[in-house]
């Protein structure tokens, strides 16, 4: 019988939402000395390593060989999209685009996957996901205009379109994980096992195969352990152990407004007011499409 407790939940929730709010700054930090397929490369390892025994230690090594034998191509799959194909293209978003940018416009993941859900899984948009979807990319052309609608000039046209173009790859990943079977810790770690080694061969074909700076290698465990591995698992057990879910999942909002304010303290980035304005956009699209789901 699960055992729940509030207050629990919300302490490894908050950790969660704390320590993924320090992404979109480690990330920039660490491609100041690093590549996007570097910076991917390490600290897909460290998660790989991590998540292995995390999945030891829940006594699931038996379930995750059992899963890779039985479906070694879906597994391959989508560990091609996560954490090679998603992670090299929000990366590659990253180091051209100011990160309050990058990781605003990745927000707008949950309403690709409402646009995905469609044709992939047969569901219908209604007319409350037409009007968040509408809401949601107004708020993603202000902030990769910086509020200059009119002229539609953005800092970088290739940037916008890898940081858009990653919530693609996300929320294929998140639909494909619609049909996993194996339990998510298993299922992510096979991701990591198969999805990281395509990772190295895509380093080693750019010639990049040479030891990182230490502050760059610092950071990639940092990712690794706290973007990719670590907390996946605090985020999990919050969800085990809450008895009101919803209060648990509303706190992921938290995140954005936090990483802006870790962006500005540590990477001395001033935060435009069409970021603000953008996020605010985004950030009610999404609760208004999800509350909409759960009524229906």
């Amino acid at each position: 019988m699960r055992q729940t407790n509030q207050a629990r939940a919300m302490i490894f929730a908050l950790a969660a939402v704390l320590l993924w709010s320090t992404a979109a700054t480690a990330f920039k930090l660490s491609l100041r000395v690093m590549s996007p397929t570097e910076l991917l490369a390490w600290s897909a390892l460290v998660s790989t390593v991590v998540l292995a025994v995390i999945v030891g230690v829940r006594g699931e090594w038996a379930i995750a060989l059992a899963a890779l034998k039985a479906r070694p191509l879906f597994y391959a799959a989508t560990g091609a999209l996560n954490p090679c194909g998603f992670y090299l293209t929000v990366l590659s978003a990253y180091e051209l685009l100011p990160a309050q940018q990058a990781q605003t416009l990745n927000i707008t993941w949950a309403l690709t996957l409402s646009l995905l859900a469609v044709p992939l899984l047969k569901q219908k948009l209604v007319r409350r996901d037409l009007i968040a979807l509408l809401v949601g990319y107004f708020g993603a052309v202000v902030i990769a205009t910086r509020g200059n609608l009119l002229a539609l000039e953005f800092d970088s046209g290739l940037g916008v379109a890898l940081a858009l173009g990653s919530t693609v790859l996300w929320a294929l990943y998140w639909i494909a994980n619609t049909r996993a079977t194996a339990p998510a810790a298993v299922s992510l770690l096979l991701c990591f096992m198969l999805g990281t080694p395509m990772v190295w061969l895509i380093l080693a074909l750019q010639g990049e195969l040479t030891l990182p700076p230490l502050s760059g290698l610092a950071g990639a465990a940092y990712v690794g352990l706290f973007e990719m591995g670590v907390t996946f698992m605090l985020w999990l057990t919050a969800m085990r152990h809450a008895e009101n879910v919803s209060r648990i999942s509303n706190l992921i909002f938290l995140s954005p407004f936090l990483s802006l304010f870790f962006i500005n303290m540590f990477l001395d980035e001033a935060i435009e007011p069409a970021t603000w304005v953008g996020l605010v956009l985004i950030i009610a699209a999404v609760t208004y499409q999800q509350r909409g789901r759960k009524a229906a």
